[in-house]
């Protein structure tokens, strides 16, 4: 049987409890006021007739807190707050996202989902936001390695296109621990001032240090346990234990998902992509995570995160 075989892809009650279950694991939470033991659900309430529905839409998972006396669903404070495409067709959204290596572009997703361009835009951009991780533990630790580099990509806004060099593009500056997670970063140029901050901030001091050779890292590596660095310049990509093929790896995934699945993306936008990005990497099937615990763990991530645009 197919994953997308379950009913909580089809039917929208099955999505409300299966979403439920997710974000209220000790019953149903008022959105209001907090209460957790004071409430009933509403059963058989529709919306307001419309030319599209003369009889109103069944209105899923509704309950009213006997606290505060307001109404409530498990959309609220989510991502899913205030949108009007059906809880079933966010989770075949996410799967999609989560299960995709390179991503799944809009287009793709207003096709399989049956809905406008602009809704699936939206909502591929909320579920990155789901994505986005809190996590700012430093990485790395004694005896871990830690790898560093940076990457171009895009074009700047206003920006003559160059010939030679990078200076036309976006800089993106990406960490990776062997064997764990990436963080990636959209930053205005790869200069000490703005790579040095980061790197202290993210990187255990106890890590061993991987880049290329860089002038930027000559300044940073002594700051860490050990400093591996690798000379591109004469042709050199691996030296025993010292490489920066990892990250070069998640740039590879990277790349081919910009340039082949989105193929634009705006400046200001360029966070929520390296978002994504990171989380599918950080939660890959070589840690063990396959696309349902993916997709369960985005689905968490939903919780207190909304994304507006006026």
């Amino acid at each position: 049987m197919s994953v997308l075989s379950r009913p909580y892809f089809h039917d929208e009650a099955a999505a409300f409890e299966h979403v439920e279950a997710m974000l209220w694991p000790q019953g149903p939470v008022c959105h209001h006021c907090g209460s957790m033991d004071k409430h009933y659900k509403l059963a058989g309430v529709r919306s307001k007739p419309s030319k599209k529905n003369p009889h109103g839409v069944e209105r899923h998972g509704l309950y009213k807190c006997s606290a505060c006396r307001a109404q409530f669903t498990v959309r609220m404070g989510t991502i899913f707050e205030e949108s009007h495409l059906p809880l079933h067709k966010w989770l075949q959204a996410i799967h999609l996202m989560c299960s995709s290596k390179k991503g799944i572009s809009s287009h793709q997703l207003h096709r399989v989902l049956e809905c406008t361009y602009k809704t699936a835009w939206f909502l591929s951009h909320r579920i990155r936001e789901a994505m986005r991780s809190d996590d700012f533990t430093p990485m790395g630790g004694n005896g871990k390695f830690v790898e560093v580099d940076e990457t171009y990509i895009g074009r700047l806004a206003g920006v003559p296109k160059q010939r030679t060099g990078a200076a036309h593009k976006n800089t993106v500056l990406t960490l990776v621990e062997r064997g764990g997670i990436a963080r990636s970063f959209h930053i205005d140029s790869a200069s000490v001032a703005r790579v040095l901050p980061i790197v202290n901030a993210n990187i255990h001091k106890e890590s061993v240090f991987m880049s290329d050779d860089a002038r930027v890292y000559d300044n940073i590596g002594p700051e860490f346990a050990a400093h591996g660095k690798i000379n591109h310049g004469r042709e050199e990509y691996v030296r025993g234990i010292v490489h920066t093929n990892t990250v070069e790896g998640y740039y590879s995934i990277f790349k081919r998902g910009m340039k082949g699945v989105y193929q634009h993306c705006a400046e200001h936008h360029l966070h929520r992509y390296l978002a994504e990005f990171d989380f599918r990497y950080s939660n890959r099937s070589a840690m063990g995570i396959e696309d349902n615990v993916r997709s369960l763990i985005v689905l968490k991530g939903t919780k207190g995160k909304r994304l507006t645009y006026g």
